[in-house]
């Protein structure tokens, strides 16, 4: 079969690989759909740790086309979106709930093979059934979705509440809409692009700031900004140190801020302790998506969170390498590489 591969820092082919054979609590999954995640690029770089030679490609979904003996649940060709973090269990982490922080931690698509192929395994504990009538490309953004899952459950967002999302990329626009659905009537989307501006305002953002027009901190938080003296919560999406920065400036006294975006391992910032002890703010670091999947995935197979318009374009396996090893073309959030008729 054929499979992307992360053969070492800086070298990603599309090769041909064995088809890989399903254990007993396993299922071989035919890939229908598989999204490019910011991630891939630092993984790519050597930004995030992975153990190459690997298979990339964790937002998945696909056809069960064989089952291991113990498999229980599942039926041969119906579609599943897979989980990729694979907790042990059994860790102190683990035991007290945390799974996502477990020590020991392996990630389908990062530690071991993953949706950039024609096929994938994936154990019966990490998928989730979803419906044959959803398109497959929606299934693909169940990932990147309960990963914003997490960061909302964590800024506990209040009806009523006032929120500011920091980056235009696709968490930054699916969080928009979860932090709609969670209630709150104020949402503000800050990104240099228009057209994803424009966007985040379809999807339910009740204002979106420029950065490029003046400092974003005076635009929302300022005495004359849209909301005077900050908001309640501030959700970091971009993964970069302007925004990083900005966050804590942005929230109001006792708020709350979540870091979401994925910075590149080794990056700092600066930020000012006095400012965040004076004002008591709460900030948390919000990684990846521990048991938020099963909503993930119901929310898109409802229509309830719109997917649909962020999708930019959908590509091949072959030409994901050189999409992965380029920046994000202006306006794009979401490209997928697909196979038939996906």
């Amino acid at each position: 079969m054929k499979a992307m591969r992360l053969e070492s820092i800086g070298n990603l082919v599309v090769r041909e690989v064995e088809q890989p054979a399903p254990g007993p609590d396993d299922l071989l999954v035919r890939v229908e759909a598989c999204g490019i995640c910011g991630t891939d690029r630092h993984l790519l770089h050597g930004e995030f740790p992975s153990t190459p030679p690997v298979t990339l490609g964790h937002e998945f979904c696909g056809i069960i086309e064989a089952m291991g003996a113990e498999v229980k649940g599942f039926r041969l060709g119906a579609r599943i979106t897979g989980d990729p973090n694979i907790c042990c269990g059994r860790c102190p982490q683990c035991q007290a709930g945390r799974v996502n922080l477990c020590r020991n931690l392996k990630a389908i698509g990062i530690s071991r093979d993953g949706g950039f192929a024609d096929y994938v395994i994936v154990p019966q504990k990490q998928a989730f059934e979803i419906p044959l009538a959803l398109p497959a490309t929606h299934g693909a953004f169940c990932e990147p979705l309960a990963c914003c899952l997490h960061g909302v459950d964590l800024a506990e967002i209040k009806a009523g509440a006032s929120v500011v999302v920091l980056g235009g990329g696709v968490i930054g626009l699916l969080t928009v809409q979860l932090a709609r659905l969670a209630g709150a009537t104020t949402v503000i989307l800050s990104t240099r692009q228009q057209a994803k501006r424009k966007l985040a305002e379809e999807l339910g953002a009740t204002a979106s700031v420029d950065p490029s027009a003046g400092d974003v901190v005076e635009q929302i938080a300022g005495a004359r900004g849209l909301v005077p003296g900050g908001v309640d919560v501030v959700i970091e999406c971009a993964g970069v140190a302007e925004t990083v920065e900005q966050s804590t400036r942005l929230a109001r006294a006792g708020g709350t801020v979540v870091i979401l975006g994925v910075m590149a391992q080794g990056d700092k910032v600066r930020i000012e302790p006095f400012d965040i002890l004076f004002r008591e703010l709460r900030v948390l670091g919000s990684f990846i998506n521990p048991f938020t999947h099963r909503r993930a995935a119901d929310l898109v197979a409802a229509g309830t969170i719109n997917v649909e318009k962020l999708i930019s374009r959908k590509i091949t396996l072959d030409e994901a390498p050189a999409v992965i090893g380029s920046p994000p073309a202006a306006g794009e959030v979401k490209v997928l590489v697909v196979t038939g008729g996906a």
